[in-house]
């Protein structure tokens, strides 16, 4: 009975435990399975959309190109120039395809039988190996599915991504297209990306010009750029190398006799692609030029410049910039020994004591001090540190320079160079950043007013001291360069030629050159800085910048045109589909036969006058014309001068105005002429450019006239030549319109009476 009992109790226990296990199994399964559609899920949400496997977008750099067609610089987050396939050589997509996967043709973007192999070695033999194919990099290239720290789990999940990825990149593309995505988007070190600009960093070559040893030295790299760096780690460099082209040996791309002569062969590298450095240094100051104002530009259409990978066609010319980079260079190491020679830090203390302040209070250490303790403290060893004090006096009497060269007729830039570091790029650009006095470089606007007024070149002014009332009570009285006067009559041919001041200074108060036209004029002729249209004006006392200046003098070579500074010429997308095209907007801003006048008397300052070394010592032999400028103090040191195709301008100084020259070698000539001289000497001579000279404007006005000697150098009074003179003649251009007289000793006999005919002569004593 109790057996019987204990054995119904036994049945009872066992039936429901069936029936719950069957409940357990369909509970499990519902479980498995939610668990594999979420994760699935989780799988699935990781990835990108169909959409951008069909177009899959790349960081682009925007490239900046010269004139000459030369790559000068890039805009970039990631460094990166697309190519076709087609213009892939066929032996760099085999080295590729020998090394990284010899299947590619035949998988459909996972090889399994691969990965099989891969892991029997990982597991079994500890040997590390990798089995993506290059499908599947050119997932980790186009998604970066890879985190910077990443689980076990996690591995798992981003290899079972990058899987499913690669069979949906197999199914929409075809194997070229997957070939030139790839080559396209790999990283390939030193800021490369993509086999494009790869075959410009390594080699300073087109792909399409690479060799099979370049190909095998870009291949090294995609297994790990660092390690096989052929700049950094030569040897492992090639020993990767001769690892790849055994590679196509093997596949039957190269012969073994092909390969043993390839591998005895050195890497050879451009250097000078790196020293040049990836932004381009070849005209660091004129690219951020260009940066700025393609800012401004992708605002107005939309683009990304660093990614968006534009074509910039600049106005720069490659071979110009050299010449211009080696010129400065040339002449400032040589007169940066001459000024240190005569300054004397000792005889500047209190300036010094300034800048080092300024210098401790502009450190890093200093701004971000807890207290004012810490400030004093931070101070205090700064102040009394050697090599930091000579580290700003060394910074601080450094001569800087400004220079560039602009084509006369289109305004288009063709050089700059925009300080004395050809290495840094975001400095202060001393052609477009910096207002400076241009001293006696600013006469040109005051005698183009005076000509225009009626004068000729052969007109005689008074090299005579005089004191002016300016009407604020003051008295002004300018002096020359040497301190002295002639006191004699001086043609403006020669007094512009001989940088005379007085004369200069006589031409506006003696009205025949209005303030109000030569601030036209000026504006006009291309600067745009507001001008203090004040006397002293003709000293060049009113600031302007470098580009200003160069672009005003360019008008004059241009016969009175003025066109608008240019750096860009057009710009398109990486497509080369035309954005926007640029031109220069040209007006009239000097009578033609006013500016022929002008140019004329303008080649005399090269010919006998204060840029004659330019002719004697430069041996510039081309018809030329231009001007030296020299401040207070030898504060600034300029040269502007021009071809009747070129114009270049050069200013010399300091950061600090505080710092200057301190003697007569810090003159326009000696501090700023040998850069022009040698830049146009150079390119004039290098580039083969045809020889040129400046022409009569067509209207016949200007002509050539012959005056009477003694009018014009004891009279002041020019008359044309007739039987009566006695001691010569004079002959030279004037416009036909202002022609004066006969000279007739009858009439004519006494000087020129009234010194300032056309002003209050109480104002001048």
């Amino acid at each position: 009975m109790e057996l019987k009992k204990n054995n119904q109790l036994k049945n009872n226990f066992k039936k429901p435990g069936k029936k719950n296990l069957k409940y357990y199994l369909i509970a499990g399964s519902l479980i498995v399975i939610t668990l594999l559609i979420l994760f699935i899920s989780y799988i699935f949400e990781g990835m990108p959309a169909i959409e951008e496997l069909e177009s899959p977008s790349t960081k682009l750099a925007s490239n900046v190109y010269s004139i000459d067609g030369q790559l000068i610089c890039q805009f970039f987050n990631e460094n990166r120039v697309e190519v076709s396939i087609d213009k892939i050589p066929a032996h760099v997509i085999n080295a590729l395809i020998a090394t990284e996967d010899k299947n590619f043709y035949s998988h459909w973007g996972v090889d399994f039988q691969r990965f099989v192999k891969a892991m029997i070695k990982n597991i079994i033999l500890f040997k590390h190996e990798g089995a993506s194919t290059i499908t599947q990099q050119l997932v980790k290239n186009l998604y970066n599915l890879k985190a910077k720290r990443e689980s076990r789990s996690g591995t798992i999940v981003r290899k079972i991504r990058e899987w499913i990825l690669a069979v949906k990149i197999e199914k929409n593309y075809t194997k070229r297209e997957i070939l030139e995505m790839y080559f396209n988007t790999s990283y390939f070190g030193h800021s490369a990306f993509g086999i494009s600009m790869a075959a410009r960093t390594y080699f300073n070559k087109d792909v399409k010009d690479l060799s099979i040893s370049d190909a095998g030295v870009l291949v090294a790299l995609l297994k790990a750029s660092a390690t096989y760096d052929p700049f950094d780690r030569y040897e492992n460099s090639l020993r990767r190398r001769n690892i790849v082209i055994d590679n196509m040996v093997d596949e039957d791309f190269l012969s073994e006799s092909e390969g043993e002569k390839l591998k005895a062969e050195p890497i050879k590298l451009s250097y000078k692609k790196i020293e040049e450095g990836i932004h381009g240094t070849l005209a660091p100051h004129f690219s951020e030029y260009v940066r700025q104002q393609m800012q401004k530009l992708c605002d107005k259409y939309g683009l990304d410049l660093y990614q968006d990978g534009l074509r910039i066609y600049t106005t720069l010319d490659s071979r110009m910039q050299r010449i211009a980079n080696n010129a400065a260079q040339l002449h400032l190491d040589r007169f940066q020994k001459e000024f240190d020679a005569f300054w004397k830090w000792d005889r500047n203390r209190d300036l010094l004591n300034d800048l080092v302040d300024k210098a401790i209070k502009n450190k890093i250490e200093y701004k971000t001090a807890s207290s004012p303790e810490a400030k004093r403290v931070i101070y205090n060893q700064f102040v009394t540190n050697k090599s930091f004090i000579d580290s700003v006096k060394l910074a601080e009497e450094r001569i800087q320079v400004g220079f560039v060269a602009i084509d006369s007729h289109n305004g288009e830039i063709r050089a700059m160079v925009g300080g004395r570091d050809p290495k840094v790029m975001y400095g202060l650009n001393h052609v477009t950043q910096i207002r400076r006095q241009p001293g006696s470089s600013f006469k040109p606007f005051v005698y183009a007013a005076a000509i225009d007024n009626g004068l000729y070149p052969a007109f005689p002014m008074e090299d005579k001291r005089f004191s002016y009332n300016d009407g604020s009570g003051k008295m002004w009285s300018p002096v020359n360069f040497d301190g002295k006067a002639s006191n004699r009559w001086q043609t403006l041919r020669w007094s512009l030629a001989e940088s005379i001041n007085i004369v200069a200074c006589r031409l506006i108060i003696e009205d025949f050159a209005p303030l109000t036209k030569i601030g036209r004029f000026a504006a006009n002729m291309g600067i745009k800085t507001r001008l203090e249209l004040v006397p002293s004006i003709a000293l060049g006392t009113s600031v302007v910048t470098p580009l200003e200046l160069v672009s005003a003098y360019a008008t004059i070579s241009n016969r009175g045109i003025y066109n608008e500074p240019i750096s860009i010429l057009r710009i398109e997308d990486k497509d080369g589909v035309v954005i926007d095209k640029f031109t220069s907007s040209a007006s009239e801003a000097v009578p033609e036969e006013t500016n022929y006048i002008l140019t004329n008397m303008m080649e005399s300052v090269l010919e006998y006058g204060t840029g004659g070394s330019a002719r004697s010592v430069y041996n510039f032999r081309r018809a030329a014309a231009g001007k030296t400028g020299t401040t207070q103090d030898y504060a600034d040191a300029w040269f502007i001068g021009f071809t009747p195709s070129l114009t270049a301008g050069v200013w010399v100084g300091f950061d600090d105005q505080r710092i200057k020259f301190t003697g007569t070698y810090g003159q326009g000539a000696r501090a700023a002429l040998p850069i022009w001289a040698i830049f146009m000497h150079d390119v004039h001579e290098q580039m083969n450019i045809p020889e040129e000279d400046f022409t009569p404007p067509p209207s016949g006005k200007v002509v050539t006239a012959t005056f009477c000697k003694e009018s014009i150098t004891e009279l002041g009074l020019p008359r044309l030549v007739s039987s009566a003179c006695r001691s010569g003649s004079i002959t030279d251009i004037i416009n036909v319109k202002d022609m004066p007289p006969v000279y007739d000793p009858s009439t004519d006999y006494e000087p020129r009476f009234n010194p300032f005919p056309y002003k209050d002569s109480s104002n001048v004593r």
